[in-house]
């Protein structure tokens, strides 16, 4: 598989070392530095690209791919506010575009186990729920994509009317609030509080390293290319 490399920090050069040492070729590491690349490629550039790139960035990125024909998978945040743009433009182009909060399959597996708790809850509203992400200080968008992910999944079922972003002790009344925190060399954690008087419940995911995230990504990648999948795509249609 012929890989496009959108992104060259930390995340990007770990995706490179497991596609590499899964037998693919990276044809092309496009970053900040180099932006200029776009200019002399075409649709055979790549079979699929890999965009971990920064928010202000990303949707450039994710219309040179879908201009060309080349299928492209996204896990930058921070920019989603463009999502429906990207997914018409896709359409449009007949193109492929893959977008996920969080590649890792722990995270996905934590999504659905989020969704169906907040289900069950959802009938004690004894229980004030509130949701804790932690990151690496290099981390630019706060909330996490992943954080957010994960409140979209309990207001489905809540009654309340949306998420906020915490800051201080203080949070707003029927919103669901989600705490960010930066501390150094902190590849994520997320953790879900249901809190009342008398006791607190919680489930929490814990990264250890990028290689989980990297892996989901190439492994998705080696789907869309391999299936030959199009359209506008994400972790569901890949779990299934």
């Amino acid at each position: 598989m012929r890989i496009l490399l959108i992104g060259y920090g930390k995340m990007g050069k770990t995706i490179e070392k497991i596609a590499l040492q899964r037998n693919h070729i990276i044809t092309e590491r496009i970053d900040q530095d180099n932006a200029n690349v776009w200019e002399t490629l075409g649709e055979d550039a790549a079979n699929v690209a890999i965009e971990f790139s920064q928010p202000d960035a990303a949707v450039a990125n994710i219309r040179q791919c879908l201009e060309r024909g080349i299928p492209v998978i996204s896990g930058t945040t921070g920019w989603l506010g463009h999502r429906k743009e990207i997914e018409n433009y896709c359409q449009e182009k007949g193109g492929t575009f893959f977008y996920a909060s969080n590649f890792s399959i722990g995270v996905n597996l934590f999504f659905r186990l989020n969704s169906y708790l907040a289900k069950v809850i959802s009938d004690y509203p004894q229980y004030r729920a509130n949701v804790e992400e932690t990151h690496h200080t290099e981390k630019k968008d706060a909330p996490s994509g992943t954080a957010i992910t994960i409140a979209e999944g309990m207001l489905e079922h809540l009654p309340l009317s949306s998420w906020v972003l915490q800051e201080g002790s203080v949070s707003e009344a029927n919103h669901l609030p989600i705490q960010a925190k930066r501390e150094k060399e902190v590849p994520g954690t997320h953790v879900v509080h249901y809190q009342s008087e008398e006791d607190t419940i919680e489930i929490k995911h814990t990264a250890h390293s990028r290689k989980g995230f990297a892996l989901g990504a190439v492994v998705v990648a080696e789907w869309i290319v391999t299936q030959q999948k199009s359209g506008i795509l994400t972790m569901n249609d890949f779990l299934k």
